[in-house]
């Protein structure tokens, strides 16, 4: 094994999360920063909570509030039944 291509390991690798140590781990760098970890992800908190950097659900939610879906028409989406096809084709029941 080569001596010199390997990165330094630190073993007592400090994880701070907001400010406060959460657990030490082994890792090439002396300290992380994280965002989210274990211990306030929602899967294993069981609390639902939002990791919004961008504002994207604060857009979301303003774009569907209200009663967003309540102007939709239902006969605009509807599928032709037969016998509107066949009043469009021009076609009578009775010719056979």
């Amino acid at each position: 094994m080569k001596d010199e291509i390997h990165p330094k390991y630190y073993p007592a690798c400090k994880v701070y999360h907001n400010g406060q140590v959460v657990m030490e781990t082994g890792a090439t760098v002396p300290e992380l920063h994280v965002e989210v970890w274990s211990g306030s992800h929602p899967f294993f908190t069981g609390k639902q909570t939002f990791v919004d950097t961008t504002g994207r659900v604060e857009r979301f939610q303003k774009k569907f509030a209200g009663n967003y879906f309540a102007g939709k028409d239902k006969a605009k989406g509807s599928k032709p039944t037969k016998s509107n096809a066949a009043d469009a084709l021009g076609t009578d029941k009775a010719q056979g």
